[in-house]
């Protein structure tokens, strides 16, 4: 091979590593469009929250970020989570690998009426410290969202029946 035919290798495989480095760049951008929609819709929601809470955000939160009905909602024979029953309480899903003697069995109804005031349960996802000034046990995760996003989850919460 000749040493112009080397170059002008080098410099192909130059430029199609910078555009593999952009388009890899490029896909992991989220998509804007979508996102730039799902903003009015929404703000749209905010209008009947209870407690001042955006419910569609709320939704979002408890359902594919803090992932509450993993725990608390139950499930059905196949293991499936009932949504007939979203957030009701259920008994623990799973236990620990090593024994541990105050590991709850049953995870308390969230969903409707919270087992607390709105502003308890906003300071319980804010600090991660419940009504009784303890902090939470194993498996409960100990959140400290902004009181927006709690108020948010709460008024989710509330909405359902």
């Amino acid at each position: 091979m000749s040493v112009k035919s080397k170059s002008a290798l080098f410099v192909f495989l130059i430029v199609a590593a910078v555009l593999f480095t952009v388009f890899m760049a490029w896909a992991q951008q989220p998509a804007a469009p979508a996102k730039a929609a799902a903003q009015p819709a929404a703000k749209a929601a905010q209008g009947g929250a209870a407690a001042g809470g955006n419910v569609a955000r709320g939704k979002y939160l408890v359902e594919d970020v803090a992932m509450c009905t993993t725990c608390h909602s139950p499930r059905l024979g196949n293991g499936e989570i009932d949504r007939s029953h979203l957030l009701q309480g259920s008994p623990v899903y799973y236990q620990p690998a090593m024994k541990v003697s105050d590991w709850p069995q049953i995870c308390p109804r969230i969903g409707g009426t919270p087992p607390a005031t709105d502003e308890e349960m906003v300071t319980l996802l804010t600090t991660g410290v419940w009504i009784d000034g303890k902090q939470l046990r194993d498996p409960m995760p100990k959140f400290h969202m902004s009181r927006e996003d709690a108020a948010a989850v709460v008024a989710y919460l509330k909405s359902l029946k």
